[in-house]
């Protein structure tokens, strides 16, 4: 019984680490250590129901070893502030007053795609739609909105991470001509840019790396 506690220990411990290693995008609403303990416990739960030759006080045991180490991770969360964020992790602000933090979005495994995917669930269509934007501790995105915004259609993501998409330059009615004389212009290649995205007004969010993002304007000829 000794043995399945302390190897019920060690899985929990594994889970809890492989889980902070993949980031708040494979988390949802849950904390780590809850979600760790959500995946263990219907484990051990099939394990001894699905094989009799396995004695169900082994099942029972093991459930009740996670029950007391999720205990102790609750008072060490509780008297220890420390803790907390070793154990849950911490928001992540990846939109400040210059733009997209791209090292915070690769710090938790997301990308910029995941970003705006995250805004618009949120009632935000544009990238400069809020002040500052988070990653809470269990994944969710959270928002300070920016009070001017001026949002009136739906944006296309022209360039993310340096990488140009030819699908939506086409929906804009953009050919690579333009877009080159564009970033010429502000005098930047594809692969210096964070993000560009464009709406059906020509309105242009232009981030380069290590700038503060800016408001520009491009002749669009798409529909969408």
């Amino acid at each position: 019984m000794a043995l399945i506690f302390i190897r019920t220990t060690v899985i929990f411990i594994t889970l809890l680490f492989i889980m902070r290693l993949m980031g708040k995008s494979q988390i949802g609403e849950m904390q780590p250590f809850e979600f760790v303990i959500t995946l263990v416990i219907a484990e051990l739960a099939c394990i001894p129901m699905a094989d009799t030759s396995i004695p169900l006080l082994y099942g029972v045991i093991a459930i009740v070893a996670i029950f007391v180490l999720h205990q102790i991770v609750w008072l060490l969360d509780l008297w220890f502030k420390p803790m907390k964020t070793v154990i849950c992790g911490s928001p992540s602000i990846v939109i400040n007053r210059d733009g997209v933090v791209e090292r915070e979005l690769r710090k938790n495994n997301l990308d910029v795609s995941d970003l705006i995917e995250s805004m618009r669930a949120a009632g935000y269509f544009a990238l400069d739609d809020v002040y500052y934007g988070l990653y809470e501790a269990n994944g969710s995105f959270s928002a300070l909105e920016n009070p001017d915004k001026s949002t009136s259609s739906l944006s296309l993501t022209l360039i993310e991470s340096g990488t140009v998409d030819d699908k939506n330059l086409k929906k804009a009615g953009i050919d690579r001509e333009e877009l080159n004389g564009f970033l010429t212009e502000q005098k930047a290649k594809p692969k210096q840019v964070v993000v560009m995205t464009v709406n059906s007004e020509g309105r242009v969010y232009f981030q380069k790396k290590g700038e503060k993002y800016k408001i520009l304007k491009l002749g669009v000829n798409g529909q969408w």
